[in-house]
């Protein structure tokens, strides 16, 4: 099913249940035309919805619904009666999303938004986390919009791009297909016609966008990207690192992609971290600036301590050498091996 597809469909399912209660019995002709629909759309629907429901999905825990000739009626809606109650760790988890789509100009109706994050905040009350925040810069503000445009007029961008994992900056031309949000962070889905292919890009990260006078042309194969478990997947390229991670770097294990986190001595952590750049992996480790001690692969702990070193003769031509690497390949002293910011 295509983006836009998803997006009439879902609102129209959480609706369809409500609607079904106050009305048992009605015929499906009548509740196809009440929501613009085809009856063999509306039977699709139906169909889902007897695959929906709560953990454990069997009897009594899914959607029952009853056709007698020509109608419909609810049996079972699964809960979805019951009034929403939200713990506080499941209310600051939605307030979060729900202040990253409001900031996001273009994505969502906004209006709906802060009316929905308005009736939360007041049922939390001061149990909840009132001062959680989300900002978003003007630029991001801006790359948003515009892309926003492109995608409603249907044309062509041209974009400045900052790649993290390489430190570097390109221009592209691209075919925008959608707007989409992941982990709290807004990205547009676009045919790269420099790569040839469909590529995501953080909007943050656009430095200039221009919206062109030609018409948006993706190839009809071009196929969206599954990101329903997160925008990494693993791979045969990928390689994969030892960091001893201290109790100030331990974020790291939560927010990569890691496949082992062992207890060390003193609160520290020992993962096996994922990564596809060297380049990237030394920039990660220099950034953290201590909080992470990076084990293996032996030859890219050298580089770490070789660009650690190099920078503090940059910062004091004069000083002797602090930090001479140990027999590990990382540097000690005042480096320590050392990686990088929360990204």
């Amino acid at each position: 099913m295509s983006a836009s597809g998803v997006t009439e469909r879902l609102p129209r399912l959480l609706s369809l249940v409500p609607y079904l209660q106050a009305r048992p019995g009605i015929p499906v002709a009548e509740a196809a035309a009440d929501f613009g629909i085809t009856e063999r759309q509306l039977r699709r629907d139906l169909e889902l919805l007897w695959m929906c429901g709560l953990p454990g999905y069997g009897p009594g825990d899914l959607i029952d619904l009853s056709f007698s000739g020509d109608t419909v009626s609810v049996i079972s809606d699964a809960g979805m009666g019951r009034p929403l109650r939200l713990t506080t760790a499941e209310a600051t988890a939605l307030l979060v999303a729900l202040r990253t789509l409001a900031e996001m100009p273009g994505v969502v109706d906004t209006a709906a938004v802060r009316r929905a994050t308005a009736k939360i905040e007041r049922a939390v009350g001061d149990a909840g986390p009132g001062q959680v925040a989300v900002e978003v810069t003007r630029e991001e503000e801006a790359a948003t919009a515009a892309v926003r445009d492109a995608l409603t007029s249907g044309r062509a961008m041209h974009i400045v791009y900052y790649t993290a994992g390489r430190d570097s900056v390109s221009q592209r031309t691209i075919d925008p297909m959608r707007l989409l949000i992941v982990d709290g962070r807004g990205y547009l889905e676009a045919w790269c016609r420099r790569a040839e292919g469909v590529r995501l890009f953080r909007l943050d990260r656009v430095e200039d966008v221009v919206v062109l006078d030609e018409p948006a042309s993706p190839p009809p194969d071009a196929e969206p990207t599954d990101v329903s478990g997160g925008l990494f997947r693993p791979t045969a390229e990928h390689r994969s690192a030892v960091l001893l991670l201290e109790p100030r770097a331990r974020w790291v294990a939560e927010y990569y992609p890691v496949d082992e986190v062992v207890e060390a001595e003193g609160e520290r952590l020992r993962v096996r971290l994922r990564y596809a750049d060297p380049t990237w992996l030394v920039r990660l480790v220099l950034g953290l600036g201590g909080g992470a001690r990076l084990l293996e692969p032996r030859d890219l702990a050298a580089r770490v301590g070789a660009r650690a070193r190099e920078a503090l003769a940059a910062a004091d031509p004069s000083a002797d050498d602090p930090a001479a690497p140990d027999a590990g390949g990382n540097a000690t002293g005042r480096i320590d091996g050392g990686v990088a910011d929360g990204g």
